[in-house]
């Protein structure tokens, strides 16, 4: 591993990274620093969990905006809903942080690693990392798995939210107009108890 500035660590050689983004808002800070220090991301949105369609089509547009006014490669992940409920079900009653968004991010980081070996991408990385509402151990551990599962790729596990990353997410947000959703995604993450933005 070789360090960077702002207690950010990249890969040993890696210049090309899939990025999993979860959403503009939290892709803005981690593309700008990527970019800023010569790193070339591919942005791959792929979230199934998201609930309602309506909601995944906003983020969806959001990111493709984001993608396409820096001049970056973004592709579509499949959206399909009922396969998600599938994989978390009997799992609808956990809290946030619990057993159900552990099985979230596995499958969709899982994904992730594919699209990079397909893209012939040997490093991927998610904006997961980035939510304050998320569990950075339940992130890693599942970009692990993930890595484990599709041979010849390397999960770069990195808290998104170090290097002043958050404060500039922030900033972002209100110089691109993004939407900024109040959930997580699934409908689930849409209880009371919840918490109340992501």
């Amino acid at each position: 591993m070789k360090k960077k500035k702002d207690s950010i660590i990249v890969p040993m050689d890696v210049k090309e990274v899939l990025l999993h983004a979860c959403c503009a808002p939290c892709s803005s800070a981690i593309v700008e620093w990527m970019v800023a220090h010569g790193l070339h991301p591919t942005i791959f949105y792929y979230n199934p969990n998201i609930y309602p369609r309506e909601e995944y089509d906003i983020r969806k547009d959001e990111s493709k905006r984001h993608a396409d006014s820096l001049g970056l490669p973004w592709i579509d992940g499949d959206y399909d809903h009922e396969q998600w409920l599938e994989q978390v079900s009997g799992l609808e009653g956990e809290p946030e942080r619990g057993a159900r968004c552990l099985r979230c991010f596995r499958l969709r980081l899982t994904v992730a690693a594919m699209q990079a070996k397909k893209l012939g991408l040997s490093c991927f990385t998610t904006t997961l990392a980035s939510s304050r509402w998320k569990s950075i151990e339940q992130i890693t551990q599942a970009g692990l798995e993930a890595q484990a599962a599709v041979p010849g790729t390397l999960f770069w596990a990195q808290n998104w939210r170090k290097g002043g990353l958050s404060d500039r997410r922030n900033q972002l947000l209100r110089e691109y107009g993004f939407y900024n959703q109040q959930y997580c995604g699934c409908e689930f993450s849409m209880r009371k108890d919840a918490g109340d933005e992501k």
